[in-house]
C-alpha cells in the first residue's frame, strides 16, 4: 500500500489538499498528516488546497473552524488555495456552497438505477458490514428518513495509482458493500462529497491515513460509476497512523493530544514535531515538516515512506 520516497520523483503532481473536519480540536495525528502532505507537495512543486469538510452540520462549531487556521499557522503548514480565515470559509468555501454539485452527482446516480433506499440504522448493522437488508425492498427514494445506497459489485477490480508510476489492484472491502451516498438528513455522504470536491478542485494527489484505504476504494468505485476519469488517474498516498498507548488511533475527543492543549501547556512548534517524531520512533532531531519527512525516510525506510 505504501511507496518509497525515491519512487516519487518521476510523478507529475499539480495539487494536493488538506481536508480537516471542524468537529473537534486538531491533534498530533492531524499534524502528522498535514506535515506529510506539505512535504510531498513541496517535493513535487504542487499547490496545496485547504478544504474544510463541514457537512456533518450537528458537529460543526466556529471554534473548531478557527482551530484549523490557528493550527496550520502554528505548524508553519502553507496552503495556496482555500479560505484564509473564518469569514472566507463561511462565505465562499463551505461545502454548503457546493451542494448543487453533490446533488447533480446524486441525480446522475439516481438516473442510472444503481441506487436503493435503506431504512436501517447504524445499530442494526453488525460490525459495520451492511448485509443488504433493504436491497430488494423497493423503498421509494423520495421517502423520509432513508439513506441512499449504491448497489455495488464486490468482484469488480479497482486500480489504485500510487507514486512512482505503480498501481495496486483491489476489490471493495466488506465494510464498503452497498455504501451510503446520501444520508438520512438529505446531505451527501462523505464518500460522494469528497470525490466531487476533489474533482471540482482538480486535486491529483490525495494523502490520507492508512485507515482510509476502504474510502479510497469506495471513491474510486464511485468515480467509475460517475465516469470521473480524471479522479481515477489521481495518485493516492496512505500513511501510517500515530497511535496512543494500547495501539489506539488518536481521537479528537482525546484532548491531551490536541495541538490547542499542547500550545496552552507551552509547547513550541519544534516541540510538536519532536513529539510526532518520538511517536514514530525517529531518533533524529526535527523542527519542521521538511526535517520530519527527511528523518522519517532515513530512519524508517521499511515503513514504505
Amino acid at each position: 500500500m505504501y511507496f518509497t520516497a525515491e519512487m516519487t520523483a518521476p510523478q507529475h503532481i499539480t495539487k494536493t489538499r488538506l481536508a480537516p473536519t471542524p468537529s473537534g480540536f486538531l491533534h498530533l495525528g492531524n499534524a502528522f498528516s498535514f506535515a506529510l502532505t506539505a512535504a510531498l507537495a513541496q517535493q513535487a512543486s504542487a499547490k496545496i488546497l485547504l478544504r474544510i469538510d463541514d457537512l456533518d452540520r450537528e458537529r460543526v462549531e466556529e471554534k473548531y473552524v478557527q482551530d484549523i487556521f490557528d493550527t496550520l499557522h502554528f505548524l508553519g503548514i502553507p496552503w495556496h488555495e482555500g479560505p484564509r480565515d473564518h469569514h472566507e470559509y463561511q462565505s465562499i468555501y463551505s461545502q454548503l456552497h457546493r451542494l448543487p454539485l453533490y446533488n447533480e452527482a446524486l441525480q446522475q446516480l439516481k438516473n442510472s438505477g444503481m441506487l436503493f433506499a435503506c431504512e436501517c440504522s447504524r445499530a442494526q448493522i453488525s460490525n459495520g458490514i451492511y448485509p443488504g437488508t433493504c436491497r430488494n425492498k423497493n423503498l421509494p427514494l423520495d421517502g423520509k428518513n432513508l439513506n441512499w445506497r449504491l448497489r455495488t459489485n464486490e468482484e469488480k477490480t479497482l486500480t489504485v495509482r500510487i507514486p512512482g508510476g505503480k498501481s495496486l489492484a483491489s476489490t471493495l472491502p466488506a465494510e464498503m458493500r452497498d455504501f451510503v451516498v446520501r444520508k438520512k438528513d438529505g446531505f451527501p455522504a462523505y464518500q460522494l462529497a469528497s470525490l466531487v470536491d476533489d474533482r471540482f478542485f482538480n486535486v491529483d494527489l490525495i494523502v490520507r491515513g492508512e485507515d482510509l484505504w476502504p474510502s479510497t476504494l469506495a471513491q474510486l468505485y464511485l468515480a467509475d460509476v460517475l465516469q470521473y476519469e480524471k479522479f481515477r488517474e489521481s495518485i493516492f498516498y496512505h500513511h501510517p497512523l500515530l497511535l496512543e498507548a494500547g495501539d489506539r488511533k488518536l481521537s479528537k475527543s482525546a484532548g491531551a493530544t490536541s495541538i490547542q492543549f499542547l500550545r496552552k501547556e507551552g509547547k513550541t512548534r519544534e516541540d510538536i514535531y519532536g513529539m510526532i517524531a518520538q511517536m514514530m520512533q525517529i531518533k533524529a532531531p526535527v523542527s519542521d515538516y521538511i526535517s520530519l519527512w527527511e528523518a522519517l525516510i532515513k530512519e524508517h525506510p521499511e515503513s514504505g515512506i
